[in-house]
C-alpha cells in the first residue's frame, strides 16, 4: 500500500515541478504496476455475486464477482480450487480470500482466489471467530475456572427441544446405565428466530429453581445455521452464572460452538453428555462389593486385635491377681525369717567366741578370786543368753504378726469378705462410678465366694 502511495505521489511530483520523466514501455508498467499492487494489497477477504462463471480443460475456474456497482475478474487455479467448499453457479453469493494482481498481457488488473465458500456459512464463521476470540481474551475459556462434576449425581436439568433426538438418546443412555437418576427436561427451542430468547428463558429458570446436581445443554447435529443459537455471546455470558456445573452437548463431535468452550465440561454428542453424569451399574455393583470384601477383612482384623488386646489384658490381671501377691508377699516373708535365724546363729556365734575368748583371759590371770567373780559373771552371762534371745525372737515374731495384719486390712481379698464386691465392665476395667456405666451394659461382679455376670437396668 505504501508502495502504491509512494508511485502515486512521485507522479505527481513529476507532473507538478516538471521533474525528468521515464520512458516507460507497456511491459515495463504494466509489470510495475502489477508489483505495486501486490506489495500494496497482499491478501484480501472479498464477498461478491458471481457471474461469467467458465472451467476450462485446464482444471482453472474464471469468473467475475460483482456488487450493485462494480465488478473484478478472478481466476482460481485447479489446485486451490479442488479444496473449495462449494462448487461456483452464476448469481451465487460467495466469500473469497486471494490476492489482487494484474494479468501483464491484457493489463487487466484481477483477483487470484485461494479460498473460496458460501458468502453466508463464511460470514458466520468469521463472526464466530471473532467472538471466540474476543471471549477467550477475557478469560470465559480459562481452565482455571471450569468446575468439577459432583461425585453423585442424583438429578439431572436437561435444556433441550423436548421433542428432538436428542432428548431421546439421553433419556435412553441414563436409563440403561442408571435409572435412579432424575432427569428434569427444560424445554426450549434450539434452531430458529425464536431459539435464542427461549434458551435464555429455560437457563434463568434453571438458575433460579437450583434443583439439579448438574445442568446439560443440549441438541443433535446440523449446519452452522442450525446451531447458531449457541453461539450466541449472551447465551454464551449467561452460562457463567450458572450455580451447578454447565455440560454443553451441542450438534456432533466434529461441532464447537461458543457454550462448548464457556461450558464447565464438553461432551461430543448428547449420549456422551449423558453417560459423563451417569455411573454404569455394573461398575457400582463391583464397587460394592468391594467395599463388602474390604467390610469383612477389616471386621476380621479388628476381632484379632480385640482377641490379642483380651489376651494382653488377662496376662497382665493374672500378674495383679491378690493372690499371686500373697504369694509374693509369703516369699519374702520366708527371705526374712532367714535372715533372723542367720543373724541369731551370727550373735551366738559371737556369744562363744567371746566367751572363749574370756575364758582364755582368766586362764592366763589365774587367780581364785578373779577366777570365781569370772564364774560367776559367766553363769549369769550364760542364764540372759537364752532370755534375751528369746525376747528378741518374740519381738520379730510380734513384728511379723504386725506386718501380716496390716497386709491383711489392705488385701481385696479381705475386702470380698466383709461383703463387697469388685464390679468390672467387658474389657475388665474396674468401675468406681455410675457414670462409667450405660444402659443394658453387661458387667462382671466378683464376691468372696466366686464371680457372676450382671447387666444394668435402663433408668
Amino acid at each position: 500500500m505504501f508502495r502504491r502511495l509512494n508511485v502515486v505521489w512521485w507522479h505527481v511530483l513529476r507532473v507538478c515541478y516538471d521533474l525528468p520523466m521515464s520512458i516507460y514501455t507497456v511491459t515495463q508498467l504494466n509489470s510495475d504496476i502489477r508489483k505495486a499492487i501486490e506489495q500494496g494489497f497482499g491478501h484480501v477477504w472479498l464477498m461478491g455475486e458471481i457471474s461469467n462463471f467458465a472451467a476450462p480443460n485446464s482444471g482453472h475456474w474464471y469468473l467475475t464477482l460483482k456488487d450493485e456497482r462494480a465488478q473484478i475478474r478472478c481466476a482460481m487455479f485447479r489446485g486451490n480450487n479442488q479444496r473449495a467448499k462449494v462448487r461456483p453457479q452464476n448469481g451465487l453469493q460467495v466469500l473469497v480470500r486471494g490476492r489482487v494482481t494484474v494479468y501483464e498481457p491484457r493489463g487487466d488488473y484481477q483477483l487470484i482466489v485461494e479460498h473460496m465458500e458460501e458468502a453466508g456459512i463464511g460470514l458466520l464463521q468469521q463472526q464466530f471467530e471473532q467472538l471466540k476470540v474476543k471471549l477467550a481474551t477475557e478469560g470465559l475459556f480459562a481452565q482455571e475456572r471450569k468446575r468439577p462434576l459432583p461425585e453423585h449425581i442424583r438429578r439431572v436439568g436437561v435444556i433441550t427441544s423436548p421433542t428432538g433426538a436428542a432428548i431421546q438418546d439421553v433419556l435412553a443412555v441414563m436409563k440403561r446405565r442408571d435409572p435412579s437418576v432424575d432427569v428434569i427436561i427444560y424445554p426450549t427451542a434450539v434452531q430458529g428466530d425464536a431459539a435464542i430468547p427461549q434458551i435464555k428463558n429455560a437457563l434463568h429458570t434453571a438458575f433460579q429453581r437450583n434443583e439439579v446436581d448438574v445442568l446439560i445443554v443440549t441438541r443433535g447435529g446440523g449446519s452452522l445455521e442450525d446451531l447458531w443459537c449457541f453461539n450466541d455471546e449472551q447465551v454464551g455470558r449467561l452460562l457463567l452464572d450458572a450455580p451447578m456445573p454447565v455440560i454443553s452437548a451441542v450438534g456432533h463431535e466434529v461441532d464447537f460452538t461458543i457454550c462448548d468452550f464457556i461450558a464447565d465440561l464438553r461432551a461430543p454428542t448428547p449420549s456422551a453428555a449423558a453417560e459423563q453424569v451417569t455411573q454404569d451399574r455394573s461398575a457400582q455393583i463391583n464397587r460394592l462389593q468391594q467395599l463388602q470384601q474390604r467390610l469383612a477383612t477389616g471386621q476380621k482384623r479388628r476381632i484379632e486385635r480385640q482377641h490379642s488386646l483380651l489376651q494382653q489384658l488377662q496376662i497382665r490381671l493374672n500378674q495383679q491377681h491378690p493372690q499371686r501377691q500373697l504369694q509374693q508377699q509369703s516369699q519374702r516373708l520366708d527371705e526374712l525369717l532367714a535372715r533372723v535365724y542367720r543373724a541369731q546363729q551370727r550373735t551366738l556365734v559371737s556369744q562363744q567366741q567371746r566367751r572363749q575368748h574370756v575364758i582364755q583371759r582368766l586362764q592366763q590371770v589365774h587367780p581364785q578370786r578373779e577366777l570365781s567373780r569370772a564364774q560367776q559373771k559367766l553363769s549369769q552371762i550364760q542364764q540372759r543368753i537364752p532370755l534375751v534371745a528369746e525376747a528378741w525372737l518374740k519381738q520379730q515374731h510380734q513384728r511379723h504378726r504386725a506386718l501380716l495384719h496390716a497386709l491383711n486390712l489392705v488385701s481385696p481379698l479381705n475386702t470380698l469378705d466383709r461383703g463387697y464386691a469388685i464390679v468390672r465392665d467387658e474389657e475388665g476395667h474396674v468401675i468406681t462410678q455410675p457414670e462409667q456405666t450405660q444402659a443394658e451394659q453387661k458387667l462382671s461382679v466378683k464376691v468372696a465366694g466366686g464371680e457372676f455376670n450382671v447387666r444394668k437396668c435402663s433408668e
